[in-house]
């Protein structure tokens, strides 16, 4: 009987030390995986949740909205808009350059650091802000476009190039029609913050 609980209590020390040294290993190998997720692997996660958020934007704005897209540089929202947004359903395409921050619950956090979907990313994830403006340009789409200096200006996209776009600029709720063209002005897509449009045109 003493040899029995001698080495019972023996088995009892490895099992407790193997366990230990899985954890460490475990809890090493997690930090590792964590510190190779970029945050376009966060966003991806996010979009498919549809999470709520608030985005905080270079020019000081901060947005609450739903996600909804994510492009090669850019990501699709949509909000009902409170304060400065209108209160009318947007949609929002937003530069991942011109966010600065994105805010959410500690569940979305979490559930944002699993591990990625290994299938390959959607056809939409390669489609750059470009290639989405000339969309909307070549279907009139109105936007209206917050800039870096906080400067806002409503109109419709007549053609999008290859680092900037041509806005016709109009009052919100007109045609883009000759009569009704205030103006004209060339964006360098460096500067955009915000692309909103009519919810219903957000992918």
């Amino acid at each position: 009987m003493h040899w029995d609980r001698l080495f019972e209590d023996l088995e009892g020390q490895l099992t407790a030390e193997w366990e230990a040294e899985r954890a460490v290993l475990d809890a090493e190998s997690e930090r590792l995986r964590i510190a190779r997720l970029d945050l376009r692997a966060r966003l991806r996660t996010l979009c498919s949740a549809g999470a709520d958020v608030t985005i905080g934007l270079v020019n000081g704005r901060r947005i609450p909205v739903s996600l909804q897209t994510l492009g090669a540089d850019w990501v699709a929202v949509s909000t009902r808009g409170t304060g400065e947004e209108r209160s009318a359903p947007a949609g929002f395409f937003l530069p991942l350059a011109a966010v600065t921050g994105i805010t959410t619950d500690h569940g979305m956090i979490l559930a944002s650091l699993d591990e990625p979907p290994t299938a390959d990313p959607p056809l939409r994830e390669r489609m750059t802000l470009g290639f989405v403006l000339r969309d909307l340009a070549r279907r009139r789409v109105p936007v209206h476009i917050s800039t870096h200096v906080g400067d806002d200006v409503h109109g419709t996209i007549d053609r999008a190039a290859s680092d900037h776009l041509d806005l016709a600029v109009h009052d919100p709720g007109e045609a883009r029609l000759a009569r009704a063209v205030h103006g004209f002005r060339i964006i360098p897509f460096a500067s955009l913050v915000a692309v909103r449009t009519p919810v219903d045109q957000v992918p």
